[in-house]
């Protein structure tokens, strides 16, 4: 069964070339071609998970001299199927969608050669055909974006998009440099091995796991939209839907796919996984942020990707990386099928003006003042912070006393269990009809998707961990001292719910209307920042321009020009 691995990224690539070699011409066969493709691609990546989940083993396909080699692991399984899957989705949608678009089987070439590119990166065992597979993901992902060549729009922001993936590619290849310089290998199942064997290498007299481990996370960072380098997925949902359903399989998610690549060495990388629960902590939270002020429907969607890739981030940074890989999935099929609904909304938006009548979308984008509150505040509080000290109080007593040292899992719980009470409050106040009906609807989902998402993440982690030592000691990277990890709970419980309190009672109490003086001043002001998205991209483009203005005087001073 390995060597039928070769034809899982194989096909779309042959698919690719077919398309453009015979099939320009022939708009119908071409899509036919494509979506055929996509689909024994798909049955044969299910086939060979099947295979590895009723047999085990894993494989390593070498090229012997030809470029490339591929690993047949559990993660690269499990990410063939996913990835082959959404491009089905977004290949069946697209056959209607760019019917009347120009370039329509040039467009599905691509969507082919960016399918076949995916599942090689995800399945490569060593750094060049990773390096390699990395950098030509932006590359195509530039010619999609830009597409429609009508649309200077389009063509910018793919520059945008290029640039920062540029960027980004520069720490994973000083990253495999350190690796192999140190480690005398490019494969990496052998460069794992040797780590476990000499984890305290040096490397100019720097640890070389923790200084190789701070590259991949700012790689990571850089292609999973982590502020500040997030300004690119925003304006990329100016391109083509098909394309943005498509980011989610495997592109905007990279990063999360590259810490679980690199998992052996971020057991000995504790500082970085500490600076990558920072970051996704604060893309988490300034993605949903900027996400509820947008009135751009696809720009919305956007930054609510930002903030789940934060979210994502942040379980890497706490030693939960089978979690991570999970939460890719589900959010790229959730996201995914969302970006596809959004294209049919606009084109009936286009076709038939006006808007329905929507409690939601009066409340959130109308911005009319919603009911006063009737749950009280200390209730609603109370709620928000208790409900999970007390599910961790008596799981420590009954089920696990070593739960309080997993400071991982204390954290998830906490913030999964904030995050629902908030969309239960603020459902609680938007029904205009039977509010405790819609509550108690929205808790029962909660508790299924909560016990749910355990369950899956309990056995999908021993899917892609089966070493349980192994995840033991990505919790143990991603501690942090005992009494530090309290006052970060405590302050963190403090910030949820201050923030829980402004948000819930500003707008129906109407503190806007009241405020005078300084304080409506400030209020404005934090208002401009957020929907000037905090001047980031205004930022960029200064530097930019100063950037330009240098270096035409150095051509200058050098006489170049």
């Amino acid at each position: 069964m390995g060597s039928l691995g070769v034809w899982v990224p194989l096909l779309p690539v042959i698919s690719a070339l077919m398309i453009l070699a015979f099939l320009r011409d022939t708009r119908r066969s071409a899509a036919r071609v494509s979506v055929s493709i996509l689909t024994l691609t798909l049955a044969l990546a299910l086939t060979l998970l099947v295979h590895y989940l009723v047999t085990g083993g894993v494989a390593v396909i070498d090229s012997q001299g030809v470029f490339g080699s591929l690993w047949l692991d559990p993660l690269s399984l499990v990410l063939w199927t996913f990835v082959s899957g959404i491009s089905l989705i977004v290949h069946i949608y697209s056959v209607r969608y760019m019917a009347e678009e120009p370039g329509y089987a040039r467009f599905f070439a691509l969507l082919d050669l960016m399918t076949g590119v995916i599942l090689v990166m995800v399945s490569a065992a060593n750094l060049l055909t990773l390096l390699v597979a990395w950098f030509l993901v932006g590359v195509v992902l530039y010619f999609l974006l830009g597409h429609d060549h009508r649309r200077p729009a389009a063509g910018r922001y793919a520059f945008w998009t290029q640039i920062t993936y540029r960027f980004g590619d520069l720490p994973l290849w000083f990253a495999a440099l350190i690796l192999f310089h140190c480690y005398h290998s490019d494969s990496l199942p052998v460069i794992f091995a040797r780590i476990q064997k000499a984890p305290h290498m040096q490397f100019w007299g720097m640890p070389a796991p923790e200084l190789t481990g701070f590259l991949l996370a700012l790689a990571a960072f850089a292609r999973s939209a982590q502020f500040p380098l997030h300004v690119w997925l925003p304006y990329t949902m100016d391109g083509p839907t098909p394309v943005s359903a498509l980011m989610h399989a495997g592109i905007v998610n990279a990063g999360g796919f590259l810490f679980n690549r690199f998992a052996p060495l971020f057991e000995h990388a504790g500082w970085a996984l500490h600076w990558a629960f920072g970051v996704g902590l604060m893309t988490a939270l300034i993605g949903s942020g900027l996400m509820l002020l947008q009135n751009d429907i696809k720009r919305s969607l956007g930054y609510s990707t930002m903030g789940q890739m934060g979210f994502m981030v942040m379980e890497c940074g706490l030693g939960a990386f089978p979690l991570a890989v999970f939460h890719l999935i589900a959010h790229g099929f959730f996201k995914a099928s969302l970006f596809l609904g959004a294209g049919d909304v606009i084109g009936d938006a286009r076709a038939h003006d006006g808007v329905p009548p929507d409690p939601i979308y009066t409340s959130v984008v109308e911005r009319r003042p919603a009911k006063p509150s009737r749950l009280p505040w200390l209730v609603a509080a109370s709620l928000t912070v208790l409900v999970p000290v007390v599910v961790l109080s008596l799981s420590h007593f009954f089920v696990a006393e070593h739960l309080f040292y997993e400071q991982g899992v204390v954290v998830l719980l906490f913030f999964g269990w904030v995050t629902g009470a908030q969309a239960l409050f603020a459902a609680h106040k938007m029904s205009q009809q039977d509010p405790w009906r819609l509550m108690l609807g929205i808790l029962a989902s909660f508790v299924v998707v909560v016990i749910g998402y355990t369950l899956i993440s309990h056995y999908f982690g021993r899917l892609l961990y089966p070493d349980e030592h192994e995840s033991l000691m990505l919790y143990r990277a991603a501690s942090i001292h005992r009494l530090s990890f309290d006052a970060l709970v405590m302050l963190l419980a403090a910030v949820f719910v201050g923030g829980w309190a402004l948000t819930f009672f500003a707008e129906s109490l109407e503190v806007g209307r009241r405020l005078g003086g300084r304080g409506r001043g400030v209020y404005l002001g934090v208002y401009a920042l957020l929907s000037r998205e905090l001047y980031v991209a205004d930022i960029y483009e200064r530097l930019g321009q100063v950037v330009v203005q240098w270096s035409r005087r150095l051509n200058v001073w050098l006489r170049w020009c």
